[in-house]
């Protein structure tokens, strides 16, 4: 099978590798799973039990050697919102949902389509979430009573507001001694866990001089069971699966720009080169069947994956030694989870909050006070005070409009002649005035994309009206031009049209293949005529040469090519051929660098 090639030339120093970065990186995940749990509404079991089945078929069956799959700070508001919207058996069938979704995206390879997202829009709403989950800790940070949950940022700062006076200094206490661990031991002991070692002291703390004082998990949610819980299907009916639609494709997108982003960055540390549509495929089975055992949606998890990378990881095997050690403990160790403080657990998620927070990229992408920087600006507080869904689709309008109007910016359409003072008399505009100019033949240079935002530049150019005055040959450089349209296609045959009923002509110079290929399908290419396209500007100036009106050109002062003064010799008068009757052009030399 081609998934067991990442375990080609699997050996037993291979496994010993992955056998201590999976045990690392399940000690990391368990008070993550917890806290991610409680903060998304639900009880501190599920996010144990997506770490374990999700974990395990994230590694199996994903598309990157090194990514852990869980739950994940991202997932908190989307998810709270859901459980009080739904409540928790329904947020089940929208991961299960939010599965069918992720497998048919990498079905239909649209992993690389999620690598389109603009960067400013991820920076947003990834520091709208994590301002949200740091906000969201306040209430378990300073041990407030009777908290009621809200969905939204305000309500909730005004809810936290009027319980201050509940504040509970022992809770403060404790969530200060676990920061404080949160702090320190990566810088002393780089290897150790900070997070577990924050729990255990905190806890003992508490416990010892303090007993009864702070809300624990026990209290709160009760006794963690020390086990899987039993296969169940949740009931699922037509009008449940269209009311849950919405934040079902909220978590599927979500999830795939989580898990992609995880496979960048393990790809950025070790060399390696993900699949991203078998990494969609994995997570979409992953979230099918997490459900089934209580578990809430998952999806890569960057730390962890970076965790698991640092610790000397092989394989995907450390991926799954990472599941099946957190069961282990799950059975062993439940009972005492459940004297942990939720005290203890706020700091933990705060951390993580200031870590996913991207305030370096956010500040940078800021001091540019760019386009971007407005995009990045209203991702944010859309996801801080509406939800993320709305951010998100604004953030990607906003972005999609922004560069379209800058986009149109950059098409650009000049008149120009050969300028005689530079290597090979290239052309530029700054040659063409009204006393230096040729009545019979207008060259202009096209440059920038011809699309729907830009093409009515070709209407304000001025261009079409040179057929009103007598410059009845039109030359289009359009070497510059790498992308048309059919908006921008439908423009350029109005013009070719207009010059074709006056009587004139136009030729084509260095069309490059996308725009060819394009009047090729619609019949503009035919229309125009084979002959009037040319590779260099040169050979289609040569060409209009041949075509000007003799007797015109001999009245004429203006000079604008060195063939005039041939030209306006009346003994080398010669009468007008036609390209398109197959004459053959005269042969007055003419620079093809032009």
């Amino acid at each position: 099978m081609k998934w067991m090639g990442r375990f080609e030339g699997y050996n037993a120093g291979a496994l010993r590798k992955d056998l201590i970065s999976g045990s690392i990186v399940a000690i990391v995940a368990i008070p993550l799973g917890m806290a991610f749990a409680i903060a998304s509404g639900v009880k501190p079991e599920y996010g144990l039990y997506t770490t374990i089945v999700a974990g395990v078929l994230v590694s199996l069956l994903g598309g990157s050697k090194f990514q852990i799959g869980g739950p994940t700070g991202a997932f908190i508001p989307i998810l709270l919102a859901i459980v009080m919207q739904y409540g928790y058996e329904n947020l089940l069938i929208a991961g299960f949902m939010a599965g069918i979704m992720l497998i048919l995206m990498g079905v239909l390879r649209l992993g690389a389509l999620i690598k389109f997202i603009p960067k400013p829009v991820t920076i947003g709403f990834t520091a709208g979430i994590a301002v949200t989950i740091f906000s969201g800790q306040i209430a378990n940070f300073l041990g407030l009573r009777g908290v009621e949950r809200h969905e939204t940022f305000l309500p909730s700062m005004a809810e936290l507001i009027h319980r201050l006076p509940s504040l509970n200094v022992y809770s403060i206490l404790t969530a200060c001694i676990c920061l404080a661990a949160l702090i320190l031991v990566p810088k002393k002991w780089p290897k150790v866990p900070g997070s577990l070692v924050g729990l255990l002291l905190s806890t003992l703390v508490a416990a010892w001089l303090f007993p009864g004082q702070v809300a624990t998990i026990g209290s709160a949610y009760g006794a963690i069971p020390a086990s899987l819980p039993e296969l169940h299907v949740p009931g699922v009916t037509w009008d449940l699966i269209v009311k849950l639609l919405p934040p079902a494709l909220v978590i599927a997108m979500l999830g795939a720009i989580e898990s992609l982003l995880s496979a960048v960055v393990a790809d950025g540390m070790t060399g390696a080169r993900h699949n991203s549509n078998r990494e969609l495929v994995g997570q979409g089975i992953a979230n099918l069947l997490t459900p089934l055992f209580g578990g809430i949606p998952a999806t890569g998890a960057i730390a962890r994956t970076a965790t698991n990378i640092r610790s000397g990881a092989v394989s995907p095997m450390s991926g799954i030694v990472h599941g099946l050690v957190v069961l282990l403990i799950l059975v062993v160790f439940a009972p005492y989870a459940s004297n942990i403080p939720l005290a203890s657990m706020a700091p933990v998620l705060m951390v993580v909050a200031w870590n996913m927070s991207e305030r370096k990229h956010f500040a940078h992408i800021l001091k540019t006070r760019t386009a971007d920087s407005i995009v990045l600006v209203v991702t944010f507080l859309l996801t801080v005070f509406t939800t993320l869904t709305t951010a998100v689709e604004v953030g990607l309008i906003l972005a999609v409009v922004l560069f379209v109007k800058r986009m149109s910016s950059t098409l650009s359409v000049d008149k120009v002649l050969p300028d005689p003072s530079v290597k090979h008399e290239k052309v530029g505009a700054h040659m063409v005035t009204e006393q230096h100019d040729c009545p019979q033949v207008a060259i202009y240079s096209v440059e920038g994309p011809l699309f729907f935002g830009a093409a009515s530049a070709l209407e304000n150019s001025g261009m079409g009206g040179q057929a009103d005055r007598q410059q009845g040959i039109l030359l289009l450089r359009m070497g510059k031009v790498p992308f048309m349209d059919m908006t921008g296609e439908s423009n350029f045959t109005v013009l070719i049209q207009k010059y074709r009923k006056s009587g004139g002509t136009v030729l084509v110079s260095g069309l490059q293949p996308q725009p060819l290929a394009l009047l090729h399908k619609t019949g503009c290419y035919d229309m125009i005529g084979h002959d009037h396209f040319f590779e260099h500007t040169g050979e289609a100036l040569t060409a209009a040469i041949t075509l000007v009106d003799r007797d015109t050109c001999r009245g004429c002062r203006q000079m604008a090519f060195r063939e005039c003064a041939a030209l306006c010799d009346r003994s080398k008068a010669l009468s007008k051929p036609s390209i398109s009757d197959g004459a053959v052009p005269v042969p007055i030399p003419v620079n093809s660098g032009r």
